[in-house]
Parts: C-alpha cells; structure tokens; sequence
C-alpha cells in the first residue's frame, strides 16, 4: 500500500486515537507517511466527525489534546470543495453510508487512494473504490 495514496477515514484516525482495533496499522501507515514525507490524507467532514466523537465520548479536554497533537502527524486535511461534494452526494444517494462516509470515499475517488476504514458500511462500495481493512 503506497503511503502517498492513503485516505483515512474517521473510523481509521479514532482507531488510532483511542488505541482501538487497527491503530497498530494505522501507526504504521503513518510512521512510513512521516519517513517518505508523503502525507495521508482525509476530508475536513471527516475530521468534523472526529472531533464530535472524541468530544462526546472522551470530553472536551482529551480534544483538546488531541487537537494539540494532531499538526504533527503526516496527514492533509482537505476542504469539502463543490467537486468533492459532488461525487460525495451520488455516493449517499445510491448507498447506505453516511455523509461523512461519503466524503471520505469521494476523497479517495478523487486521489486515486486506498480507503483505509474498519467502517463496514463501505462494503457497499468495495467496487467503486480500493478499500484496506482494517482487522
């Protein structure tokens, strides 16, 4: 899997955060990102996502950390542009997946990346766009 074309989404970076199934992998995919100075990369909707999880099930105070901590890791963030939003809508429209899940795979569209998730409601898009597992 090529470091400069992975995109997280949510359920990727809080595996990692909380230290949950997966986060080994995503460290790792990180760690290579840093050393080849080649970011991942994730959808500004997603890190929304992220930020209200932590929020509501750690508190305000381990966001606060975490936001802290987050520039230094090897990820771009990208804004919901027009066109992103566009391939992010026909995906919520023809699929069961949430709108954040939707960026997040809309994004990887867009770079031609690997959707790192361990989100089963990608399965539904397995065809459309190359997905890693996470286990």
């Amino acid at each position: 899997m090529s470091a400069t074309r992975v995109v997280l989404d949510s359920f990727a970076l809080l595996a990692f955060l909380r230290g949950e199934a997966g986060a080994e992998r995503v460290a790792a995919l990180l760690e290579r990102a840093g050393l080849r100075d080649a970011p991942l990369h994730m959808s500004e909707v997603n890190y929304a996502e992220v930020k209200y999880i932590v929020i509501r099930k750690d508190g305000a105070e381990r966001w606060r950390e975490i936001a802290g901590e987050l520039p230094a890791l090897p990820i771009e963030f990208h804004p919901a542009t027009r066109a992103l939003a566009d391939v992010a809508a026909d995906f919520k429209a023809r699929h069961k997946l949430s709108l954040a899940d939707a960026f997040a795979a809309a994004l990887a569209r867009e770079r031609k990346a690997e959707l790192v998730t361990g989100d089963p409601e990608f399965k539904a898009l397995d065809t459309e766009i190359k997905i890693g597992w996470l286990k």
